[in-house]
């Protein structure tokens, strides 16, 4: 398992435990961000439901089988694990990035992509509501920086982080009178298997610009790697679904916290040249 690291207890505060037995769901907790997730919060006193196609390793954690693009699948385990449990929240880490340029994309690719990271989500948070609805809770996204800045290639992810992070917007004005709380996580590169799990054009696919999705394909692998471990990732959203005031959208370390804040000042075509440099374009 990718970066896995032990949850010592002097890292858990007094007001971050609990010592309720409450269920949170966690769609995609068999590896990454995901499992991480799921050792913070059992350290937290959380029981922990995966949602996955294959099964979370860690003891103590009830698994179920759904495929998030599936809404009647997604739906009818998130309504299995209510009726089981006292229901607390939702955590969604599903994923799936391509790159590949715009021009050449197979429309099956793309939108397979968005029914993982997008509708994936907002089938997660649809089903999951009407259970929150009786006593409160919490909803948590793990988006990415890439909703925020593009990532060259990666045009698709990008794209659908950014409506996942308007969705939590939304979500959060509709739900907050029912005392659910929603939130989005962006990590920015993290190194986990998600790497090496992205589909990457080949040269005959790319066509002309076969030469710059490797380069950037290369580099953003790179980054990632290079980047915060899933567990560091995971102790930020561990912290974030148990802050009793959680932030709407928060990014994770504090590189990526500048960023987010120089982005908001810069023109626009200053963000896009930046971007080009960083993937060599």
């Amino acid at each position: 398992m990718d970066n896995t690291e032990q949850v010592q207890p002097e890292e858990i505060s007094r007001e971050q435990k609990t010592d309720h037995h409450r269920t949170v769901i966690i769609v995609g907790a068999s590896s990454g961000i995901g499992f991480e997730t799921a050792l913070r919060l059992l350290g937290r006193g959380y029981a922990i439901a995966n949602i996955s196609r294959t099964p979370c390793t860690l003891g103590h954690v009830k698994n179920y089988t759904a495929d998030v693009t599936d809404g009647h699948s997604l739906e009818k385990v998130i309504t299995q694990i209510a009726s089981e449990s006292e229901l607390y929240g939702l955590i969604y880490c599903a994923g799936f990035s391509m790159a590949a340029p715009i021009e050449y994309a197979e429309e099956r690719d793309y939108r397979y992509l968005f029914e993982v990271n997008y509708f994936g989500a907002l089938r997660a948070i649809k089903s999951v509501a009407p259970h929150l609805k009786k006593r409160g809770g919490r909803i948590l996204i793990v988006s990415s920086m890439g909703g925020t800045f593009p990532v060259a290639f990666d045009s698709f992810y990008s794209s659908s982080k950014a409506a996942v992070d308007m969705l939590v917007k939304s979500a959060e004005m509709e739900l907050e009178p029912f005392h659910i709380h929603v939130s989005a996580v962006q990590p920015g590169g993290t190194s986990t298997g998600f790497t090496f799990k992205r589909k990457v054009y080949g040269d005959e696919e790319n066509r002309d610009y076969s030469a710059k999705v490797k380069r950037a394909a290369a580099v953003l692998a790179d980054m990632e790697q290079g980047g915060m471990s899933a567990g560091e990732v995971a102790k930020q959203v561990a912290d974030v679904f148990c802050d009793k005031k959680p932030p709407l959208l928060i990014q994770c370390g504090a590189w990526n916290k500048l960023f987010a804040a120089a982005n908001r000042i810069l023109p626009g075509k200053t963000s896009l040249y930046i971007n080009k440099k960083i993937y060599k374009q």
